[in-house]
């Protein structure tokens, strides 16, 4: 239970270290929100807890192909608040289309045979 615990209060705690540094410095809390902790962080805990490697391998690869329709988001929203569109509708116009960047890369790959 305490290892759980643990797990928990590390990942979280990443989270609002993030968000405290972002009060005071946006370059500083982009460089380590940027850094994959949450993955890195996955992979660590996965590691300790299976020692398997092939799982490893695969969540490290499937990170890496979704990561990539995940970027739909950090461009759509500057775009959109800047566009005067307020904050709340643009997460969810954003949220949307990261959702369906999503939708459109696992349709693409499994027509290409790749299983994530």
């Amino acid at each position: 239970m305490f290892y759980y615990l643990a797990k928990i209060a590390l990942t979280a705690g990443l989270v609002m270290a993030i968000s405290e540094i972002a009060k005071r410095s946006s370059f500083a809390a982009a460089i380590l929100a940027s850094i994959p902790l949450i993955s890195i962080l996955a992979i660590f805990w996965l590691y300790l807890e299976t020692r398997d490697l092939v799982k490893v391998i695969t969540l490290a690869n499937s990170i890496f192909w979704l990561v990539l329709p995940s970027l739909a988001l950090f461009i759509s929203l500057p775009l959109l608040l800047r566009q005067g569109v307020g904050f709340f509708p643009s997460m969810a116009i954003s949220v949307a289309l990261t959702v369906g960047c999503y939708w459109v890369l696992l349709t693409l790959l499994g027509h290409y045979g790749v299983k994530l």
